[in-house]
């Protein structure tokens, strides 16, 4: 790596009840940078705290913070991680929002990881821009905000210079591509090798979620519905059919179905199918075409072209990348 023309500061602020990987993940991407540097390297590294001492990530580990919002300096690029007080204390704390808000105005990247974007989101930092955070919050961001145009299944979004990325491990990928956009994609390509990790990860947040299954909402009638779903997914399976399952006119089916789990009941199936297939890929060997008859598609094809627009990867990628 040839040196830099100028050493840029990336601030990662800290704070109680963070999630240490969001920290210590990007601190390691642009610490591999570094490394590998020949001359001067490539970034300043600060850790920025509300105020001077230790603090206790969720896990119980103690970080000092270089830093503190008084006295931090100059910064290029800002990260705030996630974790369980970036949702429920620091959106309502004015000192750290005011802050924010004028470091933004000479800041080149403001950049958030996980639940980070909770901190942004309410310093109004991101009205109107698309962003994203860990798949889990993603519904709860958007109600809370709801100027943000947020976007479930993105590992990362950049959104002029503002940057948001998915849950823990995805703010490592954010990372690696704001060192592509500074130093190139050969650096880059270098970082990921050392730290043994994708340079660009194929697929999306929706291949880390549970099973629909586990997370539907439906009760009684509509619950008994999710589990003969399950059992009869290698069927033709309509919307007559279902409404029979729970005593229903088709009419008034789809439309108790729809306030129920916010889709259509094709939708519902066909998200159900590919989560099941999910299942199958990583738990055996078995061929693509018998998990597809499996779950209920008409064809190898048809089910490879459902998988790839949902996960953003081909049913084989998966069952390598995901398979014990």
């Amino acid at each position: 790596m040839s040196a830099p023309s100028s050493i840029r500061t990336i601030g990662l602020f800290a704070y109680d009840d963070m999630q240490i990987l969001d920290l210590a993940g990007p601190l390691d991407v642009f610490g591999g940078a570094n490394s590998l540097a020949h001359g001067a390297p490539p970034y300043e590294l600060c850790v920025i705290g509300l105020q001077a001492g230790a603090v206790r990530t969720e896990n119980g580990l103690s970080v000092v913070p270089a830093r503190t919002l008084t006295d931090a300096p100059p910064l290029d690029t800002l990260l705030i991680p996630g974790g369980v007080a970036a949702r429920l204390v620091l959106p309502g704390d004015a000192r750290l929002l005011d802050w924010l808000r004028e470091r933004a105005k000479g800041t080149r990247r403001i950049v958030s990881v996980c639940t980070g974007a909770y901190v942004l989101a309410a310093a109004g930092l991101l009205d109107g821009r698309r962003v994203t955070t860990h798949w889990r919050f993603a519904d709860d961001l958007a109600c809370r905000y709801p100027a943000l145009r947020v976007e479930t299944d993105r590992l990362f979004l950049r959104d002029g210079r503002f940057a948001t990325s998915g849950g823990l491990t995805a703010g490592m990928d954010l990372a690696l591509a704001l060192v592509e956009q500074d130093l190139g994609a050969s650096v880059a390509l270098d970082v990921a090798r050392q730290m043994v990790m994708y340079m660009k990860r194929p697929g999306n947040q929706t291949q880390f979620s549970m099973p629909l299954a586990a997370q539907v909402q439906g009760s009684g009638r509509m619950g008994a519905l999710v589990e003969w779903l399950l059992a009869h997914l290698d069927e033709n399976i309509g919307v007559e059919r279902m409404a029979e399952q729970v005593a229903m006119s088709a009419r008034h089916f789809r439309r108790v179905f729809a306030e129920t789990f916010g889709m259509t009941p094709a939708r519902f199936v066909e998200k159900l199918r590919l989560e099941q297939a999910c299942l199958r890929l990583t738990q055996g060997r078995a061929p693509i075409g018998r998990i597809a008859a499996g779950v209920g598609f008409n064809s190898a094809d048809a089910f490879r072209r459902a998988f790839r627009a949902r996960y953003g990867v081909t049913p084989n990628e998966y069952r390598e990348r995901f398979s014990a």
